[in-house]
């Protein structure tokens, strides 16, 4: 089976950018006072940012534990839907999960819908140049730059403005893949 669209979920969750700077105040047990977005938190902890779609309006952080909750401003409904070369992502608006670097796990929020059936994204992990996405016993591996931009909710990278003019992200497109 091929799904490109398994990438741009989640997975990751986890925590994109492209929104605005005001995307969370982290919350973290040292005294830190740098905030960082949740993007920028991704990218701590080696993740591309395009895991989440655009949108996070704040997240949640223990560094210790490497517990996270990521929230997304989710309008006319409880989860972000979007198409990506033909399969269905679906977040919902809190995603949960614990990071570490190169590694999500415990990932929930996020699924992606292969044929007629949705599948939740439980962990992803980097492995160099790829990020590993596994769904229960089945995984598929994209590269990282697939994800150096985030999705919209709605319209995935299909955009179109307030002039009716389409947008086109630049996304580097993902090959087709075989679930392992």
């Amino acid at each position: 089976m091929s799904s490109p669209a398994f990438p741009c979920l989640f997975l990751i969750l986890v925590i994109t950018l492209q929104t605005s700077s005001s995307a969370a105040a982290v919350v973290d047990d040292d005294d830190d006072d740098t905030t960082l977005t949740a993007y920028q938190a991704l990218r701590e902890y080696d993740f591309p940012t395009g895991l989440l779609p655009e949108g996070v309006t704040g997240y949640e952080l223990d560094k210790s534990s490497g517990k996270f909750k990521a929230y997304l401003g989710v309008s006319g409904g409880s989860t972000c839907n979007f198409k990506v070369e033909g399969y269905e992502l679906k977040y919902k608006s809190t995603i949960t999960g614990v990071i570490s670097k190169d590694k999500i796990n415990d990932l929930k929020g996020i699924s992606v819908k292969v044929l007629f059936l949705w599948f939740s994204i439980g962990e992803v992990t980097r492995e160099g140049d790829d990020l590993r996405f596994s769904v229960g016993i089945a995984s598929a591996n994209f590269g990282v730059e697939n994800f150096e931009e985030s999705p919209r909710c709605g319209c995935g990278f299909d955009c179109v403005d307030g002039d009716g003019v389409k947008l086109r992200l630049n996304f580097n497109r993902f090959l087709p893949f075989l679930l392992e």
